[in-house]
């Protein structure tokens, strides 16, 4: 078989702690950032990039967030959607206020505003943990997108409540938000940031940082004997989750949406991104993408499936459908596979290195 490390030696330490120690998978990952960079925006049609590409990039980052908290950290939130709110309002009156500032600033300020927030309402947790740290965090999702409706400062005094994202350029006449963003610029632009943040979060996960989360996660009394400290360690994890909710929420106001609406974050959100890192894997980058994915293909493959097969089926029904099959699917993975999709896709991945003798 193709998959296979034979011959394929590891001379230093810097070798053998790679992201990706074997050849085949360096080459699959260059491979994909070729049809991601090169291949989507060539051939993939405005809907697909509009409707499809944009959202999942989106919820990629969201979920790899709540991920880093929740599966890395073991701190249960609720409060996803609070934090994307927080990110989306932050840009929106940074945007404002520093017409000049480049978007890039932009984004990168309102997810440090928001890593403050999430430090705010992360305190809890150096008391409280489990089921009563996920109300905590339910607290703090009512409260900021009340806080962000009662308010009309946050919404410049809008009548309706409702603001448009002003349209901003990266450089030049790359504009990546308003009517003269092309799909295509807000897709690369969003995929970048994507890429280089996910990045990022494998390196932190893989240093002595998640390593500290991971051993406040499992048992935090015996990572405290040996010297880790739960405070910076409970804290830094909300601080750098919240960071990457708030990225993603500016990224869906302003990118995907265009438009700033406190009720795009509700409580549904923060389910809708628990849903994601339970399906796609706790405690995996690569099960944050495959959540994702699996949760925005899945309405748009159950709405054309009475089309592909001929069947007469109500729009109603299809709506409950994907709520039934929502959660039965994660009433599965928590029995069968608690680690997801990306539990499955290593599986896979070890049977094809011991073909044909799999165990």
């Amino acid at each position: 078989m193709l998959y296979r490390e034979a011959g394929q030696f590891k001379t230093s330490y810097a070798k053998d702690q790679a992201i990706f120690p074997i050849l085949q998978d360096r080459v699959m990952m260059v491979l994909m950032l070729v049809v991601a960079f090169v291949g989507v925006p060539m051939l993939a049609s405005e809907y697909w990039l509009s409707t499809i590409m944009l959202p999942f990039l989106v919820f990629s980052l969201a979920a790899l967030g709540l991920n880093l908290l929740t599966g890395y950290a073991g701190q249960l939130s609720l409060g996803t959607g609070g934090f994307m709110a927080t990110g989306a309002f932050a840009a929106y009156k940074l945007a404002v206020a520093f017409p000049e500032m480049n978007i890039v600033i932009v984004f990168l300020l309102s997810g440090v505003i928001t890593a403050a927030v999430g430090v705010l309402f992360g305190l809890p947790s150096l008391r409280i943990k489990g089921f009563y740290l996920a109300v905590a965090t339910l607290a703090s999702q009512f409260f900021l997108i009340w806080m962000f409706n009662k308010f009309p400062w946050f919404t410049n005094y809008s009548s309706s409540g409702v603001i448009s994202a002003p349209p901003r350029a990266v450089f030049g006449d790359f504009f990546v938000t308003g009517s003269s963003a092309s799909p295509a610029n807000k897709y690369l632009f969003t995929l970048v940031i994507v890429c280089v943040l996910a990045l990022a979060a494998k390196n932190i996960v893989r240093s002595h940082v998640g390593r500290s989360w991971m051993a406040i996660r499992d048992m935090d009394i015996a990572a405290e004997i040996i010297g880790i400290k739960p405070l910076q360690t409970k804290l830094g994890a909300f601080a750098v989750s919240s960071f990457y909710c708030g990225i993603s929420g500016a990224l869906w106001a302003f990118i995907y949406t265009s438009s700033v609406e406190a009720l795009a974050f509700d409580i549904t959100r923060s389910f809708q991104i628990l849903f994601m890192i339970i399906i796609g894997g706790l405690g995996s980058i690569l099960g944050s993408f495959m959540g994702a994915a699996f949760i925005v293909l899945l309405p748009i493959f159950l709405s054309n499936a009475p089309t592909m097969f001929g069947l007469n089926i109500s729009v109603d029904l299809i709506s409950h459908m994907e709520f039934m099959i929502f959660g039965a699917l994660i009433i599965f993975f928590l029995i069968v596979e608690p680690h997801g999709l990306a539990r499955l896709w290593q599986i896979g991945k070890e049977k094809l290195r011991l073909w044909p003798f799999p165990y």
